[in-house]
Parts: C-alpha cells; sequence; structure tokens
C-alpha cells in the first residue's frame, strides 16, 4: 500500500474517532446536566425571601446587594466560562480552558465540563460534579480516552462541596441560610458559612470588601489530590469585577490556588463569558 494511502487511512480513523468521541461526550454531557438538575435539596429550600434575622451584618448585606428581591432560586444556573489553569501549583505550564458550569442553587448538585487545550488539535476533556453530595472527577483524552477518574470517596465529596460553597458567589441562592447552611460572625468583614449535605460538612471563611462583595473565600483545610495521593491543605479563591447579570450580583472573574510553604499559589484562572440565569434559564 502507497504511503499516501495510509496517512489517509489514518486520517480518516482520526477524525472518525474524533467524531465519535464528540458524541459520546455530548451524550454524557446531556445525562449529568440532567442528575444536576433533579439533585436532591439537602433541606428546607422553599424560602420566597431573604430573612436576614439573626446573620452576620456583612452576609445580610451581600445577599440582599447580590439577590435583591430574586428569591426563590432557579432550577439551574449556567455559567460559560474561559481562562487558564495548571494542573498542580508547581507545575510550570498553564493551559488554556473553555467550560460550562452548571450548578443547581437548590440542592449540593453542579457540573463543570471543560475542554483544555494540550497543544493543536490535541484536547482534554475535565468533568467535575457533585450530585447529591456525592463528588467524581473525570479526565477524558480527546473526549474518547478516559485518562483519570475517580468519585464517591469522602475526600472527593468534602472537596467537591468545598468548591460547590466557594462558587455560589455565582448563585448565590446557595447562600441563603436553612437547616444545612449556616453563618457565624468572624468579624466586620468575615463571616464563617458551614454548609453539610449528606455525610459530609465543610466550611468556608468568607471575606467581604468595603462595597458588600465577596473579595475572597479559604479554608485551612480542603482535600485535594498531591502526588497520586490525596490530603488537605489550605485554599483560597478570588473575585472581582462585579456586574449584574439577569438582575443578579455575580463576580466576572475569579481564581482559585492552594498554600504551598505559607504561599498561595494560583492553580485556576477564569472569566465568565455568558450568564443564564433566571431571567435565561429557558434558553
Amino acid at each position: 500500500m502507497k504511503p499516501f494511502a495510509i496517512i489517509g487511512i489514518l486520517l480518516a480513523l482520526g477524525v472518525s474517532a474524533a467524531g465519535w468521541g464528540y458524541l459520546k461526550h455530548q451524550r454524557e454531557a446531556l445525562i449529568l446536566r440532567d442528575r444536576v438538575a433533579m439533585g436532591r435539596p439537602p433541606g428546607d429550600r422553599r424560602l420566597t425571601r431573604i430573612d436576614t434575622a439573626g446573620l452576620p451584618a456583612p452576609v445580610a448585606r451581600y445577599l440582599l446587594l447580590a439577590l435583591g428581591e430574586r428569591p426563590p432560586p432557579p432550577t439551574t444556573v449556567e455559567i460559560h466560562q474561559s481562562g487558564r489553569l495548571r494542573t498542580d501549583e508547581s507545575a510550570d505550564r498553564w493551559m488554556k480552558f473553555r467550560a460550562v458550569h452548571l450548578a443547581s442553587p437548590a440542592a449540593c448538585s453542579f457540573s463543570w465540563d471543560a475542554r483544555v487545550r494540550l497543544a493543536p488539535l490535541i484536547h482534554l476533556r475535565v468533568m467535575d460534579s457533585l450530585i447529591d453530595g456525592q463528588g467524581s472527577g473525570r479526565i477524558v483524552l480527546q473526549s474518547v480516552l478516559e485518562i483519570a477518574g475517580e468519585g464517591g470517596t469522602h475526600e472527593m465529596n468534602s472537596g467537591a462541596l468545598h468548591r460547590y460553597l466557594a462558587e455560589a458567589v455565582w448563585y448565590p441562592w446557595a447562600l441563603m441560610p436553612g437547616n444545612h447552611l449556616s453563618w457565624t460572625a468572624i468579624d466586620e468583614r468575615r463571616s464563617l458559612a458551614t454548609l453539610s449535605c449528606g455525610a459530609v460538612s465543610v466550611s468556608l471563611e468568607f471575606r467581604f470588601d468595603e462595597d458588600g462583595t465577596v473579595a475572597a473565600i479559604h479554608t485551612p483545610a480542603r482535600w485535594g489530590r498531591f502526588d497520586s495521593h490525596f490530603e488537605q491543605r489550605p485554599w483560597e479563591g478570588h473575585f472581582s469585577g462585579y456586574r449584574r447579570r439577569d438582575g443578579i450580583l455575580v463576580p466576572g472573574s475569579g481564581e482559585a490556588g492552594w498554600y504551598r510553604d505559607g504561599q498561595l499559589r494560583i492553580v485556576w484562572q477564569g472569566t465568565v463569558d455568558d450568564f443564564m440565569g433566571p431571567g435565561s434559564a429557558s434558553r
């Protein structure tokens, strides 16, 4: 067989595999979206107004500022993101990504479906989720070959719940108090949120800016995977560029990272390209 014929066959096989991988990924993404939307609320989420009684002052101010008269929560909020990430805090290489982040404010549920560019024509699919308190993560090469996947362990569940709580600045209904979420005052600019979902409970310090928005979140111990094993490390995120989208005040960008040797090392930076909240959920 001539070399050009072999190359043609290989290209055809590659295109077919890529097409099959794309369709497979689309089916899996739709299933995951349905599971997020159908997630079970961990507690009483029938709130129709913001009750600020007993809340720390910065929390009450923030919820009124972010939500206004918007409760009750929508079934889902969809955020389209782009940015860059790296595999761990010691890696020199940053990779570009585009992602769809779907969250249910009334349940402990979210999915993050990202396409990460490795090289020209080569990408990874990173799919992280938390559904009914169960965290999971998958990495798939070219949307075809799964190279890593794990879920359902205490470490995964806790780490994913920390992430859900931190990213609630993009769906602030999830920060309304209830029998599963409580707030404790620290000082005039900081409050501690404690969220329980299933058998897992996590706490996260929220740091508020002078304008009332959430400037940062911090925990001294979030579960993460480092060098093929899980351990708890300090973790922190920052938010900026707030603007109203569909009537909700949300940040336009954010970053997050782990502390090592007392120094914060950012591993994720992203911006919001589109926000589909209660006024656009039917799109």
